[in-house]
């Protein structure tokens, strides 16, 4: 029996990436470009980090596919499709203008998004709730640098394993999964997302922040969390009838191929 493969362009309602850390020298943007051109959706919703000011202050990093994302999402949106930017702790300089509309771009603190069943998902980035996990802004900021060097160590060992023709690993995503105080950190960041889900009253939420994607029912609000695009390359899609399911693109691409219009029938 011939395998069926998926055909390129997706079609989606709603695509929900965050994480993507533009200006890093680990963003995954040749992932990310591949799947924003093998995706359609009526709105995209970019939930903070997009663009890491962070990283790109300490090491001016910045590829010329860092750019090809943006004139890609600014392109989206000039063509019909509806963006809407949350910013996040990497990119806060943007909330200095929420309510502001960019390039098409609509910029919310948070946003309410209805699924095509009726059913309303709180959109946020999700460090709102550092304050809960982590002690100051500086131990914040000591986390991050902390977390670069793991993700730095992370690229020697993909090294390795391409030599050998292993495929890609997440070091990072495996000790979060393994190490006790990570795995809490992760516990604590979904409870503090999922109460205030329930203080304002709304079916379920959507955020990045940790590079943990996952799409659960807790305490009856759907916790919904895109992942990244540093470690994992996951986005979160709302299909046209209400359905989510969070993709995770370095394993998707294998098994697709580009939709090509059949030129003899044109």
């Amino acid at each position: 029996m011939t395998s069926v493969t998926e055909i390129r362009p997706l079609s989606y309602r709603s695509i929900c990436i965050s994480d993507v850390h533009l200006g890093s020298k680990d963003c995954k943007a040749d992932f990310l470009l591949d799947f924003l051109n093998s995706t359609r959706c009526e709105t995209l919703y970019l939930l903070g980090d997009i663009i890491d000011v962070w990283s790109y202050k300490r090491s001016r990093y910045w590829r010329q596919a860092h750019s090809d994302v943006i004139e890609l999402i600014l392109e989206k949106a000039r063509t019909g499709t509806r963006v809407i930017y949350v910013p996040g702790n990497h990119d806060e300089v943007l909330r200095n203008y929420c309510g502001s509309v960019f390039g098409n771009v609509e910029i919310h603190r948070r946003f309410i998004h209805e699924l095509a069943d009726g059913r309303r998902l709180m959109l946020m980035h999700g460090d709102e709730f550092d304050h809960i996990i982590q002690c100051s802004r500086l131990l914040s900021l000591i986390g991050d640098m902390g977390y670069e060097c793991l993700i730095k160590l992370n690229r020697y060992v993909n090294l390795a394993r391409r030599l050998f023709g292993a495929p890609y690993w997440s070091l990072a995503s495996y000790l979060k999964a393994k190490v006790k105080k990570a795995r809490e950190h992760i516990s604590k960041f979904e409870e503090a997302v999922i109460c205030e889900a329930q203080r304002h009253q709304v079916d379920g939420v959507v955020c990045g922040h940790i590079h943990h994607a996952e799409l659960n029912m807790k305490d009856d609000v759907l916790y919904c969390n895109d992942g990244d695009w540093v470690e994992n390359c996951t986005s979160l899609v709302e299909t046209h009838d209400g359905r989510l399911e969070i993709l995770h693109w370095a394993d998707r691409q294998k098994t697709m191929k580009i939709h090509e219009p059949d030129m003899a029938a044109a």
